[in-house]
């Protein structure tokens, strides 16, 4: 029991020091901080005008669209990473696989592309 108190008292130490932490950075600016807010300070604002409308608008389907290709984008680049590092152990096989894989994506873009998705009128 004594040798596995051993093993994850380091880690105790660890998570107890970044609680403490935590809570230092945010209680210190309660303390430290001047709490005199005032009318502007403590009013609504949409860039630097009182706010108009509903916050519940329709948005364009074309920030959905960016969003999705951004995410699929960003995965491509996040699968090449370890297929780059990995590249001597899977040979031949793991190089073509991961060239069909960026075929498909290309071929994708260039769908989009075609399409006018990334067009902004």
């Amino acid at each position: 029991m004594d040798q596995v108190v051993e093993q994850y008292f380091p880690i105790l130490v660890f998570v107890g020091i970044a609680v403490a932490l935590a809570l230092i950075m945010i209680f210190a600016p309660m303390v430290v901080g001047r709490q005199k807010p005032d009318a502007q300070k403590v009013s609504p604002y949409e860039c630097g005008f009182e706010s108009f409308g509903d916050a519940r608008g329709k948005f364009d389907v074309r920030f959905y669209l960016v969003a999705i290709l951004f995410i699929i984008f960003d995965l491509e680049v996040a699968f090449l990473f370890p297929w780059a590092i990995s590249l001597k152990m899977v040979g031949v096989a793991g190089f073509w696989s991961m060239m069909a894989f960026l075929a498909v994506l290309t071929i994708g873009f260039i769908y989009e592309w075609k399409k006018g998705a990334l067009e902004w009128e």
